[in-house]
């Protein structure tokens, strides 16, 4: 079986990504990340100026601070990734969502700049993650105190990406 297309059993992830992990179709994860990044684009760019500082509820994020949650998101789980692809088995840091909000400066940026980020980095990591031999996805590492696969990784970004992009179509729109 393609070891892509196998889904990672809870030893590969902490149980905080479970919700995450099932939020991935089953199949090649890495079809499911080449499809998203399409849908992603789609939805972001039908999103209008009017709404781009449009919070659900007090307190909650604005649209361009989901996004650019999401593509924080993306940069780490990618980042973590590489390094345990290529054998550097960590331990990374953990993401404190709090503390990357408070410096993301997302209110100066545009939505479709945020948008091109992504789409740009969602690229580049699926370059890597379409090079990968077989192998690489069974490779482990350590982030956030916890031990996750590089497959894991693959599912994770997908699924955080998907609920995101759920709860901007359910919340904001």
């Amino acid at each position: 079986m393609d070891p892509t297309a196998r889904r990672p059993d809870p030893s590969e992830h902490s149980p905080f990504y479970a919700g995450y992990v099932a939020k991935v179709p089953p199949g090649d994860v890495r079809a499911f990340l080449h499809a998203q990044r399409d849908d992603l684009a789609g939805l972001l760019s039908d999103i209008p100026r009017a709404r781009w500082d449009h919070r659900y509820a007090p307190g909650k994020w604005t649209v361009r601070e989901l996004v650019g949650h999401v593509l924080d998101g993306e940069w780490v789980f990618a980042s973590r990734a590489i390094h345990f692809a290529r054998g550097n088995p960590g331990p990374m840091p953990s993401m404190d969502q709090d503390a990357f909000m408070a410096h993301g400066n997302y209110g100066a940026r545009t939505l479709p700049s945020l948008a091109r980020e992504l789409d740009d980095l969602r690229s580049a990591g699926l370059a890597q993650y379409d090079s990968f031999g077989p192998e690489v996805f069974d490779r482990r590492g350590v982030a956030s105190g916890h031990e996750i696969t590089v497959r894991a990784l693959l599912y994770v970004i997908g699924g955080h990406a998907q609920h995101h992009a759920d709860v901007l179509r359910e919340r904001y729109l």
